[in-house]
């Protein structure tokens, strides 16, 4: 688990140059570059940062929706970011993993339209500082999101919760998946919540709760 920033794996990108200029000029065009690192900042969406090969420059701070990966996308079909990204950074610990088995896959925008696209890696987060308050929702269960990271086949990218995302596997997945009506968990699961079972009596290494010793003895 990392704090504030993470290295990425090595995918090659498109910067829209609108947004190395604070928005004020290069309105369609693009430069080619490569992800370095990503920074979750609490309350902030995801930051990546980027190798830029024209400049011979990192470039920090740009949100999801500076970037393309391909350059002939149609400027009018681009999603903005709360629809590319629609929850902030929940803490300033992150990790990045490639989830195995995935691949295609078609999210539900806030747009309320379906987005295809190609399944990269996956961003979470967590509060791994005891030490210090944890004041979001990193490790409730009912609350907590994960972010995936999708090539959307618009040329865009984005970061989706599971809960926003269909999986497509030719030999895994049944090409009539039917509609979850799944609930949101509740719970955050524990197992050492009961006081009805307990071995801190004992120092043995293959130790029994005194019930167990009990049902042993009467055998």
């Amino acid at each position: 688990m990392s704090f504030l920033i993470h290295n990425l794996p090595p995918y090659s990108v498109h910067v829209r140059k609108e947004f190395l200029y604070d928005h004020q000029k290069g309105h369609g065009e693009t430069t080619p570059g490569t992800w370095i690192s990503v920074k979750s900042v609490q309350h902030k969406a995801l930051y990546f940062e980027t190798l830029l090969y024209d400049y011979g420059a990192l470039f920090d701070k740009l949100p999801i929706s500076a970037f393309v990966w391909k350059t002939d996308y149609d400027p009018d079909k681009l999603l903005p970011l709360d629809t590319l990204q629609i929850w902030d950074c929940f803490d300033y610990n992150l990790t990045v993993i490639e989830k195995p088995l995935l691949n295609r896959c078609e999210f539900f925008g806030k747009d309320k339209q379906m987005h295809k696209g190609q399944y990269c890696f996956t961003i979470d987060n967590c509060h791994s500082e005891s030490s210090t308050l944890n004041t979001n929702y990193s490790q409730d269960d009912p609350e907590h999101k994960s972010f995936n990271c999708i090539a959307l086949d618009n040329g865009q990218f984005a970061l989706q919760p599971n809960n926003r995302i269909i999986w497509k596997d030719q030999s895994l997945i049944s090409d009539n998946v039917q509609q979850p009506d799944f609930e949101v968990c509740s719970q955050n699961y524990m197992v050492e919540n009961s006081d009805k079972w307990s071995v801190g009596h004992t120092t043995e290494w293959a130790y029994k709760s005194k019930c167990e010793e009990s049902d042993e003895n009467i055998l």
